[in-house]
């Protein structure tokens, strides 16, 4: 083989775990091989189809409703949502990403970037368009896909939507059937009702977020209840009838038909490893086609490393580049740490959002931590009462000792809300931290004080009471 084809790693995927990764080591001076479809998969799921649409999507859904909110103080607004403005201001602010996430501009910076399909073809060589490439080490950062709805009459629906396609639909569907109460579902749901669209969401499920704490999820459905949005949850869907009808079925076994002009998929996600021949390098999966990664993001051939959705555990962007960090440490390091999730935060860009962070109840009673849950509604707070949030509440658990291991938030912004928190927990800080923090009053963020606070309050006993007063 040519020397010029050899490489010092090669990265499968330009999403943010491949290119953290990528990054790097060309930085610090290894030869690095940088392989993607084409050049409009870098950037990966993220910037083409995920967080960076959905996200200048939300920003969009969001001035529309607050304008709207401000018909009660004297702002009259009439007319319709255009949506061809908004498909070109989600579009302008992908491009301004893609100016540094595209393959010249890795070029430029010292990679090889080769655009096409990758085929193992040996245990460290891949094939690309008939041309062999070996490394040392190899990254799979290949991401993932939306799940498709097959059957059931879903080819008589001629408007059928998924993250991969909605944002370049030509036109706003007037009555939109969301499938699934996932984090995807809920916003995009939300959105589009902010922009004038009757929509329905269907999971077969109990509630919303399904992950989540049902009482922070209970939150947030009734809050977009009162946007307009309809549930029908505990329904699961028998088949489409017509292009613009569905027959669900109850848990009652009652049927039921739904009307609508379009259908938005959220169903879950599929990782990407058709076509890579993984059975040529050693690669073994599970029963159910996930890649088998040990703790160290190491497939069953030690120099082949996972990072992003392809791991198979938390798919998110951060998550990727939490298993870059590992991934790169360990290259380095003679001691070798493991992928750990304890620490990792997620937020769901609803109005309001749902944030949460560390270790859920679920899990600590399954690893069989002792611990306690502090819990704190947002009635008396009073930047919620100014701003009108006051169905806002959060969730924290902690040790005996006050140690934060958790928690979840729901509130406007409750993403940024908990960084602090997320901080303190990674940290192993406790609970005296925020207590000996002084806040700038009323920064929304005094709610976090507020419930640690409830906690010391019920320590008030009257023995501390009493001998308060004898030292006093």
């Amino acid at each position: 083989m040519a020397t010029k084809n050899k490489f010092d790693i090669i990265v499968i995927g330009a999403g943010s775990g491949g290119l953290n990764i990528a990054s790097f080591m060309n930085r610090v001076g290894f030869t690095v091989l940088l392989i993607d479809k084409s050049d409009g998969h870098i950037g990966g799921d993220c910037l083409n189809f995920g967080c960076v649409p959905s996200k200048a999507l939300v920003h969009v859904a969001r001035m529309v409703r607050d304008t709207r909110e401000a018909k009660k103080f004297g702002l009259e607004t009439d007319g319709e949502i255009d949506w061809k403005k908004v498909r070109e201001y989600i579009q302008e602010k992908q491009e301004i990403i893609r100016e540094h996430e595209n393959a010249s501009w890795f070029r430029d910076k010292g990679m090889t970037v080769v655009l096409g399909s990758a085929t193992f073809i040996s245990k460290d060589t891949v094939s690309v368009g008939g041309v062999a490439y070996t490394a040392k080490k190899i990254v799979l950062a290949t991401g993932s896909r939306p799940r498709l709805l097959q059957g059931q009459g879903i080819e008589k629906v001629s408007c059928v939507l998924n993250n991969e396609n909605i944002f370049s639909m030509e036109y706003l569907p007037k009555k939109l059937l969301v499938l699934g109460g996932g984090p995807i579902g809920i916003e995009i749901a939300q959105a589009l009702t902010f922009l004038g669209c009757s929509v329905i969401v269907a999971d077969p499920g109990s509630q919303i977020l399904g992950k989540e704490d049902k009482e922070i999820a209970d939150v947030l459905q009734a809050q977009m209840q009162q946007d307009g949005v309809t549930f029908l949850l505990g329904n699961t869907l028998v088949e489409f009838t017509s292009g613009t009808e569905a027959t669900f079925t109850t848990k009652e076994n009652k049927e039921h038909k739904v009307s609508f002009d379009g259908v938005f998929v959220g169903i879950g996600r599929v990782i990407n490893t058709e076509g890579l021949s993984l059975e040529n390098a050693g690669i073994l999966t599970d029963e159910k086609g996930k890649l088998i990664v040990d703790a160290y993001l190491h497939t069953t051939n030690k120099n082949v490393l996972v990072c992003g959705d392809v791991a198979g555990n938390y798919q998110f962007t951060h998550a990727a580049e939490m298993h870059a960090g590992v991934i790169l440490k360990n290259f380095f390091s003679p001691f070798k740490k493991q992928f750990s999730g304890d620490s990792i935060s997620w937020t769901t860009y609803t109005t309001p959002e749902v944030a949460t962070f560390g270790l859920q109840e679920a899990e600590l009673k399954k690893r069989g931590t002792l611990y306690t849950v502090l819990s704190s509604n947002f009635t008396e707070d009073d930047r919620a009462i100014t701003d009108e949030y006051q169905y806002g509440k959060t969730k924290m658990f902690i040790t005996k000792r006050g140690k934060i291991l958790g928690g979840t938030m729901v509130a406007p912004n409750a993403g940024e809300l908990i960084q602090e928190l997320v901080l303190a927990q990674s940290q192993g800080l406790s609970v005296h931290a925020l207590f000996n923090k002084t806040y700038a009053y009323p920064t929304a963020s005094r709610i976090n004080k507020r419930i640690v606070s409830g906690y010391f309050a019920s320590k008030l006993t009257p023995f501390t009471k009493k001998l308060l007063r004898l030292l006093y």
